[in-house]
């Protein structure tokens, strides 16, 4: 068992299939507990794990505190294969490149898949060290309402174009080699953690 410091990485089995649904959750939502269990199915994982990040490093606003977030979180997503951790955090990792070079290292026998909404994809180009990440693990894009037609033309979309898994195959992109990627549809609510803090109902 690996361990940064005092902290300890979470334990699990080798050879398990698991996805990282990275941000900052502020707040979670029952959008973003859709997308989860839709992801454990639909790209047939083992597990998935909430990465809740202390900060966007592309939004100017601080979130509520990493503490309330990660409280919210697990009230929210209550389900046996899904973990709730605070891993950006405790690497003291700020983008996302740097937090799975400090990962998956500790995990070599694991298959992990990165997990974005299509409105992701549509920006991943802005993101630090974007092709990089690409090239490091797989990602599962899932679509949500008004964004598919932007992350199909995106910059991400159209450089990695040719490394793209057919929806069908969706159960299959874990045991892909990067770079590879699958975009599915799947029913999608159009929650957002923007529009409920814009409601007055998240207040940070």
């Amino acid at each position: 068992m690996a361990e940064a410091g005092a902290w300890t990485f979470p334990p699990v089995r080798p050879g398990r299939r698991v996805g990282l649904l990275g941000g900052s959750f502020d707040p979670p939502h029952q959008g973003h507990v859709h997308i989860t269990r839709e992801a454990l199915k639909r790209f047939g994982l083992d597990e998935v794990w909430w990465l809740v990040s202390p900060g966007n490093p592309l939004k100017p606003e601080a979130p509520a505190t990493l503490e309330r977030r990660m409280a919210a979180a697990r009230a929210i997503m209550r389900h046996p294969r899904v973990r709730i951790t605070d891993i950006e955090a405790r690497l003291g990792t700020r983008y996302t490149a740097e937090t799975l070079h400090k990962l998956l290292p500790h995990y070599r026998g694991m298959r992990f898949v990165w997990l974005m909404g299509a409105d992701n994809l549509a920006g991943f180009h802005r993101w630090e060290r974007w092709e990089e990440i690409m090239c490091m693990l797989p990602v599962g894009v899932i679509a949500r309402p008004g964004e598919r037609i932007a992350a199909r033309r995106s910059p991400a979309a159209l450089r990695f174009r040719r490394y793209r898994l057919p929806a069908a195959r969706a159960r299959l992109l874990a045991d892909c080699p990067p770079p590879a990627w699958c975009f599915i549809n799947i029913p999608m609510t159009d929650l957002s953690s923007t529009a409920i803090r814009m409601r007055g109902e998240w207040i940070r």
